[in-house]
């Protein structure tokens, strides 16, 4: 990896891991484009942006978490689903999942349809969503958990499944962000600290890269600051439809140049 893919790469992650738009998408189609080969050092390199992002989310709701137990007790409940499926398909997700590049691009553009249809209901609703965190329950804390487990299938999005859900279970939307921000930090750390032990081996041999990795890092680690204080504030008053058709965009454009 050169020092200009390494930025493009970093930013990519850090914009992309907090939005319904699905990180592992763009990584993996941002990496076919500019011709980086899935080498193990790649793998690490993902890891350390992934850890660089989750870094800005822990600092700007540190605050929050530490004065209410609660919120971390939801989001541990939340976690357990994502846990479960993680851990009994983890050879799976990671061998066969990533394995039909064209049936990932349906699967984003699908959810794209989704999120436009949902948005399409939601406008012919009376009820407004007036449900704000301190209202999720185990029960509510359960089905956001359950709905995150599905974006184990590259092209959903962790942060789309669980927002998605909790404006099914009537959720004002930036609450839902903010929430999806929360969970994501056992959901990521999790992950990223059991992909780091299956290659600890690599990362001992890594050293001599160990600046791309920073570069990696704290380029996820600052672009991510941005976007998570950007997202919430467009969810203030706008709602999931242009992420909607974003991904059907971008979608059927893959699609062409891939002949599919």
């Amino acid at each position: 990896m050169t020092i200009l893919s390494t930025l493009i790469t970093s930013i990519i992650e850090g914009i992309t891991e907090f939005l319904p738009i699905s990180s592992t998408f763009h990584l993996l189609m941002t990496q076919r484009l500019l011709g980086i080969g899935e080498t193990e050092f790649v793998k690490l390199f993902s890891v350390f942006i992934q850890a660089g992002a989750i870094l800005a989310v822990v600092l700007l709701y540190a605050k929050d978490l530490w004065h209410d137990k609660w919120l971390v007790i939801k989001a541990s409940v939340a976690f357990a689903p994502t846990a479960l499926v993680g851990l009994l398909l983890y050879d799976v997700i990671k061998n066969v999942f990533f394995e039909s590049q064209a049936g990932i691009i349906y699967v984003f553009i699908l959810v794209g349809l989704l999120f436009i249809l949902l948005e399409k209901f939601l406008s012919k609703q009376k009820d407004p969503l007036n449900k704000v965190i301190a209202d999720i329950g185990y029960r509510d804390a359960l089905i956001i958990g359950g709905a995150q487990a599905l974006a184990v299938v590259p092209g959903v999005s962790r942060a789309g499944a669980v927002i998605v859900a909790m404006i099914l279970l009537r959720y004002r939307r930036p609450d839902a962000a903010r929430f999806s921000f929360i969970l994501s930090i056992p959901t990521i750390f999790a992950a990223s600290a059991l992909d780091l032990f299956e290659m600890r081996a690599v990362a001992f041999a890594s050293f001599s890269n160990v600046g791309l990795l920073l570069l990696g890092f704290l380029g996820a680690f600052i672009s991510a600051l941005f976007i998570v204080k950007w997202f919430i504030s467009y969810l203030q008053g706008h709602s999931l439809e242009i992420f909607g058709w974003y991904r059907i965009g971008i979608g059927l454009i893959l699609l062409f140049l891939l002949g599919k």
